[in-house]
């Protein structure tokens, strides 16, 4: 039986990764009281005595937890954005190429990828390694998410009693273009420059859809929306991430399609000359604790499905 250790499960998205955890006998999950929970002295306890410690905790925090395992068998996930980049850690998203499925499993450090990033790099970097998309490519990436991604504070101020008005409708942020994935963003994808990045936050709990758009110009010569279309298809065609055609909603695309879900949704809409990549999941599944527990089924040599959400319960997409 695994030994798992989450430091900071008490956030959203530790709760969730319990919560997929849950009837697992494959793991045992090491826990601390309460009022230990802080303690460095007896997080390191937890940290070392673990085959794999799952970090859900702000950057520096994570760096620190990172800093207190002195046991070289202790294998870490970490859901900050703190390791992303970072040289000796392997990103966490198997299905965007065959080195990274074939590095997962032996990896020691996995960094898991951010939620508006996860979409973004789903949906540029097969283009650019498939040569239809140019590395020097500029581009706009325009992001649709729940209020849960922004943590219990956020939550609470959306469900709390006397909120702000101002919360009814949505809201654009990352405005001054120094969000925290922009540099996983572009680094993930092979781009040379960072895209402009227009995320906004509306008053739904979970979901998200990530839109890429295009003009046929951006492309490199010779391409056009039916190679994409082919690329995505010959990628993504398992149950996490998969390529779908005809998803819309009688021409709208809701963000909260997947909510609940760990799964993802790429499409292309559009036409020759101005095309249109989305990506929808959920912000807390695929873009935060159900690629986190992927991450960890591949560590553990178990079906990379396995604990996930995929379907509603009627067997439907949500």
């Amino acid at each position: 039986m695994f030994k798992l250790f989450i430091d900071g499960r008490e956030g959203t998205t530790g709760l969730r990764i319990t919560e997929r955890l849950a009837g697992r006998s494959d793991i045992s999950l090491l826990t601390l009281p309460e009022e230990l929970r802080k303690d460095s002295a007896a997080r390191a306890e937890m940290l070392n005595a673990a085959d794999v410690a799952i970090l859900c905790l702000p950057d520096a925090a994570a760096i620190e937890a990172v800093g207190m395992v002195k046991n070289p068998s202790t294998r870490i996930i970490d859901a900050s954005t703190a390791h992303r980049t970072a040289k000796g850690w392997t990103y966490g998203f198997p299905e965007l190429s065959p080195e990274l499925r074939a590095a997962l499993p032996s990896a020691m450090r996995v960094a898991v990828p951010g939620c508006h990033a996860s979409g973004f790099i789903a949906l540029v970097r097969p283009l650019v390694d498939a040569g239809i998309l140019p590395s020097d490519a500029l581009l706009t990436c325009h992001s649709l998410t729940g209020y849960s991604g922004g943590g219990k504070k956020m939550i609470a101020a959306y469900e709390g009693g006397e909120r702000d008005p101002l919360l009814d409708a949505p809201r654009q942020y990352g405005i001054s273009q120094g969000h925290k994935h922009l540099p996983e963003m572009k680094a993930l994808t092979g781009l040379s420059t960072l895209p402009l990045f227009s995320p906004i936050v509306s008053d739904f709990y979970s979901g998200m859809e990530v839109t890429v758009p295009l003009h046929r110009a951006q492309l490199n010569a010779g391409f056009g929306i039916e190679d994409v279309r082919r690329v995505y298809a010959e990628l993504y065609s398992g149950e996490i991430v998969r390529y779908t055609e005809e998803n819309d909603e009688g021409g709208f695309l809701s963000a909260g399609r997947l909510s609940g879900l760990d799964s993802m949704e790429i499409s292309v809409f559009g036409c020759d000359e101005r095309i249109l990549l989305t990506a929808r999941y959920d912000n807390l599944g695929k873009g935060a604790s159900g690629a986190a527990v992927e991450c960890l089924n591949i560590l553990l040599g178990v079906d990379a499905k396995t604990g996930l959400v995929l379907a509603s319960p009627t067997g439907a997409l949500k």
